[in-house]
């Protein structure tokens, strides 16, 4: 009975035995590129575009709010084939204007491809700053606090976001 009891003791002594704190640290992405002048002037251009392609939209969409309206005024004057044509009409532009919000706004529309076009890159730089520091430091473990909701408390002593954005501007110049 003891060896069949001293078997997992001897497990588990060893596994606590073996196991170490990991060293965490976090940095605050949304704080690290709002440092980066080129993210600044690449968010301002996305947001430009994406201002653009949303007055464009909301035009069609007017002018397909104005055509129902005329359709719903007239309609009762309007025989069969004529109210049949009309609410194709409208069909049709509203389609067409779902469309164009798909391809300027869709996962793979306009818009995403330029944000990745434009902001890939310096992300892509940030994550290497971090991965540096991270290893530089011996981290086992890099939290981006921007991106995780409901932490209650962090001690500031591992913050590495200011090491982080040291370390991007290194590697830049």
């Amino acid at each position: 009975m003891k060896k069949i009891l001293a078997v997992p003791v001897a497990l588990l002594i060893l596994a606590v035995g073996s196991l170490h704190a990991q060293k965490t640290g976090y940095v605050n992405t949304e704080e690290i590129l709002a440092e980066i002048p080129a993210y600044v002037a690449a968010q301002n251009q996305l947001t430009a575009l994406s201002d653009k392609y949303k007055a464009t939209i909301e035009t069609e969409m007017g002018k397909i709010a104005s055509l129902y309206e005329e359709y719903q005024a007239s309609r009762a004057t309007m025989s069969a084939a004529q109210r049949k044509r009309a609410e194709d009409e409208i069909i049709s532009k509203e389609r067409v204007a779902q469309e164009k919000q798909k391809i300027y706004f869709g996962e793979d529309g306009i818009m995403a491809k330029k944000a990745e076009e434009l902001l890939g890159p310096i992300r892509r730089d940030v994550e290497r700053a971090i991965a540096d520091v991270a290893k530089m430091g011996g981290y086992d473990l890099v939290l981006d606090v921007a991106a995780i909701q409901g932490i209650v408390y962090k001690n500031e002593a591992h913050d590495l976001t200011q090491f982080v954005i040291v370390r991007y501007q290194e590697n830049k110049q």
